[in-house]
């Protein structure tokens, strides 16, 4: 490959090696989050739906959708590419894409690309489930599919940074099940952060994944418990922070090349 030509085969080589993976577990990866979603259903939209009444305008069974959807993308996000890259790093088949005529750019894109729609896929599988039970309807479907993709490529490329800076598979799970999960899970995923006390909606907005829910349910409902443009904005600055990591490590090498 000259120098400067993008190998558009070799990012396609590991999406392709990536989504396979992908493939041999199709029905188990989409099974869970579509029973996952009917419980949830079942439980919040069932039983403390009707005690909830309606949110902003919004029916409650409808209004946890994007929250639903949001929670199951960044967990999904962060563990496909964190396994994606640290699987070759356990298995010492790392050095083959690395030795590989690819930039860093290209070999990100391959791992992260694949990430991602594994996580879009699920979400959209969550969404497609929800409307067994509710009527969810878009207000700005174009701004849905395109903020849910950013949000993916965002968290996958942490779970790509999360993926090198483990030294085991346990690692991996500590980040998603002991700081991302409970801050969906308290960033507005089931109630709104204008339903609590003046303080503690304060303290609540110091949760950045509170940024990402709000903007999400924003692109549904055209409301939601900060302006659009500042979810934008606390995005944008985590896939900044993501990118500058990804440098970094691509620059010094680390646990790469050990």
């Amino acid at each position: 490959m000259s120098v400067g030509v993008f190998n558009a085969r070799g990012v396609w080589a590991i999406y392709r090696f990536e989504m396979h993976r992908f493939a041999r577990t199709l029905w188990t990866g989409l099974a869970v989050p579509v029973i996952t979603t009917a419980l949830y259903f079942v439980v919040f939209g069932a039983a403390v739906g009707p005690r909830m009444g309606g949110i902003s305008g919004v029916d409650y069974g409808s209004f946890i959708v994007p929250g639903l959807m949001m929670l199951s993308l960044l967990n999904e996000s962060i563990n496909n590419a964190a396994f994606g890259i640290h699987l070759p790093r356990f298995m010492g088949t790392i050095y083959e894409p690395l030795s590989a005529p690819l930039s860093p750019l290209e070999t990100v894109l391959g791992y992260v690309g694949a990430a991602a729609t594994k996580s879009v896929t699920v979400a959209l599988t969550i969404l497609v489930t929800a409307n067994l039970f509710v009527d969810v309807r878009v207000a700005h479907p174009v701004l849905m599919l395109a903020y849910l993709l950013l949000v993916a490529g965002t968290f996958s490329l942490f779970g790509f940074v999360l993926g090198i800076w483990a030294k085991g598979f346990e690692q991996l799970q500590v980040v998603p099940m002991l700081v991302v999960t409970p801050l969906t899970f308290l960033g507005g995923t089931f109630y709104s952060l204008d339903m609590l006390p003046g303080i503690w909606r304060t303290v609540a907005l110091l949760n950045p994944v509170a940024y990402l829910v709000s903007g999400f349910r924003w692109t549904f409902f055209g409301t939601g418990d900060v302006a659009f443009g500042a979810s934008l904005a606390a995005t944008g600055l985590f896939l900044a922070l993501c990118l500058a990591a990804v440098w970094w490590i691509f620059r010094t090498g680390y646990r790469l090349k050990a």
